[in-house]
């Protein structure tokens, strides 16, 4: 120790005198070991472990770090190293003081030397430094004689850790087959001691167990096949023990280790094997199709997919009877059967069954071909089987109405054994909803059971069974279709859903409706039918027939015109025959409503039916339409009556009279106001002498004799004249008697002195004017009141072209020819 610092304080000397200027310390103060120089000028630091180089600084003492064992298990505390300082002559007058990480605790000083001492064992892994602070003080004054500086004390490692696998032990697969040198896995080992520091954490791995299959790199730990053709089926799994050493793997280096389960996956690397050629199988007859009777495997030493195997039969014959499908699993062949098997027809098949690998791998294809064959012999078992019938399926013919017991037709059965037992046939009640058929159970000859009708039941389903004698457990079944055949029962009728329309303005000849009859026979006898109304009945005067020779009829007007008013419903009876065998006739009674139709359309509507389809209102606002109306109508009434009590008087002005004749201006009621004027002047002569007086005032004297056929009203103060009217009774002035005609002189004379002698009269004149023809007119009278008793020939149906103003005229025109036309009917024998 002592020849080190030596060693260091020649180089030093050196050094500086070699150096022309000072040396001046750099920012990081450095440290020296060695022994106390008390005459020397700078401080000095020393240590057995470590020391700093002196140099040229203005401050009296500098270090740098010093360094300490970990894990000092020694009796006595461990030196660290000694402070001093070039102030320090020896005398005791200079005190040091220690502070920071762990000073008292674990480093202590002399306060008067400066040696530091280590009092506890320290661990590097836990704390690798300790950073402290020194100080020299004048122990007299209490002052600093110089700055508090820092230095680190250093825990130096040694190998006391050994490497760990801190995540294993671990698990990991490779292919089978792998090539050598294929890389499984890599292990890392970890070590706590200083990496930096010598070789305490230097690791190399090595294998302890799993040679020869596997190897590792000692630097990487990357575990690799070592064997070529591992083999899965040989051998799955293989536990590897692989060890971490450090200290570069030397003698005394610490170790670890751990275990890696290493497991080969599979690869299809075996082909499939039955592992026999030939097999046997027994299948009954009455096995059904499409069922599984049995199951063949080949063997496969691969796992998954690897192992699935697909089957198939190879020779044709035994294709068109049986199939083969591989198993959900892909491990077996499943065998069903594709048609029923007849011990009688054939006993024995042969197949020929081929098992190949689904999933290849090529890199195995030297391995030789991935499939096999084997051959199956199944034998047919002879079983008790239940009979069987000539057709799948029996549809027989029956006529409707045909008597009671009637041969329908007849089914066979016989029984496939060979020994032919006797069959016997019925219906089961349990099948058979319908019981208007029985079977002899001996023939199997079905009868009806009642009369059928082919219009209520066209097709009867029935189920027969048929079952061996000797054994009846053996049964079977056949459906069976009876057509009831149609014979001409139904007679046919008109199909009448609604009443026929016939239009006001309908013309003679005009079509009104086409009618078809509907028959509930079938298509032969119901085709074509004929029409006509019915025997010994009256000529219809409003309706004919015309058939159209295509099983249709056309129902024509012979009125000019109808009218919704004097009849509204028409009932018309048609009969209608078929051309059936034999021939049925029906009679059809149709009802035919009048009423006024919509113009312009198409479609026969009534107007008054069109009116409230085309406005398509609702019930709801038809009756709210309806209120309104009447509302309108009671505010229009109340407004009359108000306005009539409260008419001004007809004189105006009292003032204004001028001897008997009166001004004003009331233009009058017209012929309804009946009381402001005694409107019977205006009747003949004849039928006003009833009439002549007011209403209010009782009638008296004699009547006069029949007078002219005209008469004027009272009226107003302006002369009015009327255009004659019809006579009552439509009696023409032609035809009275001349003898009782009054002269027109006493006609007006007996009514002037009426007027005059009527007290009741108003206050005013009435100007009434009388116009007569005169008599002996050889050329007779012009008047049109004449012509009442003679038939008009004119034809008013022209009118109803004129639009909806003229429809009212054409009514009553129309109503009068058709009395006059039935009254002219009547008279004729």
């Amino acid at each position: 120790m002592l020849t080190r610092n030596c060693l260091l304080l020649f180089l030093w000397l050196f050094c500086e005198q070699g150096s022309p200027s000072p040396i001046h310390s750099p920012p990081q103060p450095q440290s020296r070991l060695g022994k106390e120089r008390p005459r020397h000028p700078l401080g000095q630091l020393g240590g057995r472990h470590g020391g700093a180089a002196f140099q040229r600084v203005k401050r009296g003492w500098v270090w740098n770090q010093f360094f300490v064992l970990e894990e000092y298990m020694g009796s006595e505390p461990q030196y660290v190293g000694k402070l001093h300082s070039n102030s320090d002559k020896g005398d005791g007058s200079v005190r040091y003081i220690l502070s920071g990480e762990g000073a008292g605790s674990i480093f202590i000083i002399d306060e008067t030397t400066g040696d530091i001492h280590a009092t506890k064992s320290l661990d590097r892994e836990r704390k690798t430094h300790y950073v402290l602070h020194a100080q020299a003080i004048d122990r007299h004054t209490k002052k600093p004689l110089e700055p508090e500086s820092e230095f680190i004390i250093k825990v130096q490692d040694i190998n006391d850790n050994a490497p760990k696998f801190p995540d294993g032990p671990f698990t990991t697969s490779v292919a089978e087959m792998s090539e050598v040198g294929t890389s499984v896995f890599q292990v890392t080992a970890t070590d706590a001691d200083d990496p930096t520091y010598g070789s305490s954490a230097r690791v190399v791995y090595s294998i302890l167990q799993g040679q020869p299959y596997f190897s590792v790199d000692p630097m990487t730990g990357i575990i690799r096949t070592a064997l070529a053709n591992m083999d899965r089926e040989a051998r799955e799994h293989y536990a590897v023990v692989i060890q971490a050493k450090d200290m570069a793997g030397q003698v005394g280096g610490l170790s670890g280790s751990t275990t890696i389960n290493i497991t080969l996956t599979d690869v299809n690397d075996n082909p499939p094997k039955f592992p026999q050629k030939n097999y046997q199988l027994y299948v009954a007859e009455s096995a059904e199709v499409g069922k599984p009777v049995g199951k063949i495997a080949a063997h496969d030493a691969d796992l998954g997919p690897n192992a699935e195997i697909k089957y198939s039969i190879l020779n044709t014959e035994a294709q068109a009877v049986f199939s083969i499908a591989t198993s959900r699993d892909g491990r077996e062949g499943v065998i069903s059967l594709r048609k029923p098997l007849n011990f009688e027809k054939k006993k024995t098949y042969t197949l020929h069954i081929e098992g190949v690998n689904t999933h290849l791998d090529p890199r195995f294809s030297y391995l030789g071909p991935f499939k096999d064959t084997a051959t199956l012999k199944i034998t047919v078992g002879d079983v008790d089987e239940p009979p069987v019938f000539s057709m799948d399926y029996y549809i027989l013919d029956v006529y409707e109405n045909a008597l009671i017991g009637t041969a329908v037709g007849t089914v066979t059965a016989r029984d496939p054994d060979s020994k032919n037992s006797r069959i016997r046939y019925f219906m089961e009640p349990s099948l058979n909803d319908d019981d208007g058929f029985i079977i002899e159970p001996d023939s199997g000859l079905i009868r009806t059971t009642y009369m059928l009708d082919r219009e209520d039941t066209p097709l009867h389903n029935i189920t027969v069974s048929a079952a061996e004698i000797d054994n009846p457990s053996m049964v079977s079944h056949v459906p069976v279709t009876v057509q009831v055949l149609d014979r001409n029962d139904n007679p046919p009728e008109i199909k009448t859903d609604e009443d026929i329309i016939v239009c006001e303005n309908t013309r003679p000849g005009q079509v009104i409706q086409t009618v078809t009859a509907v028959d509930k026979d079938d298509f032969a006898n119901g085709q074509r039918f004929s029409f006509s109304f019915p025997i010994g009945i009256p000529i219809n005067p409003n309706f004919t027939l015309k058939d159209n020779d295509d099983s249709s009829a056309s129902i024509v007007g012979r009125r000019r015109r109808f009218s919704r008013l004097s009849q509204e419903l028409y009932t018309l009876p048609i009969v209608v025959w078929d051309n059936g065998e034999p021939m049925l006739s029906g009679t059809s009674t149709l009802t035919l409503r009048v009423c006024p139709c919509q113009r312009g359309t198409r479609a026969k509507v009534c107007q008054s039916e069109a009116f409230l389809s085309s406005a398509g209102l609702s019930t709801g606002a038809l009756i709210a339409i309806l209120l309104c109306v009447l509302i309108l109508l009671a505010i229009v009434i109340l407004f009359i009556t108000l306005r009539r009590s409260k008419k001004e008087p007809l004189i105006i002005s009292e003032e204004d009279v001028r001897e008997n004749v009166v001004t004003y201006d009331d233009e009058g009621g017209g012929e309804e106001d009946t009381e402001a004027f005694d409107i019977s002047a205006l009747r003949n002569p004849a039928a006003a002498e009833d009439l002549k007086f007011r209403r209010d005032i009782r009638p008296d004297g004699s009547r006069p004799p029949l007078g002219a056929s005209l008469c004027l009203t009272p009226g107003p103060s302006h002369s009015q004249t009327h255009t004659p009217r019809r006579l009552q009774g439509r009696v023409s002035p032609a035809s009275l008697d001349t003898e009782a005609e009054l002269d027109i002189r006493d006609f007006i004379r007996q009514r002037l002195a009426e007027a005059d002698q009527d007290t009741s009269g108003p206050p005013y004149d009435s100007l009434q004017t009388y116009a007569f023809e005169g008599q002996g007119s050889p050329t007779g009278s012009i008047s049109p009141l004449g012509s009442a008793g003679t038939q008009s020939e004119l034809d008013y149906t022209f009118l109803d072209d004129w639009g909806p103003e003229f429809q009212k005229l054409a009514e009553l025109y129309g109503e009068e020819v058709e009395k006059e036309s039935a009254a002219e009917a009547t008279e004729k024998p």
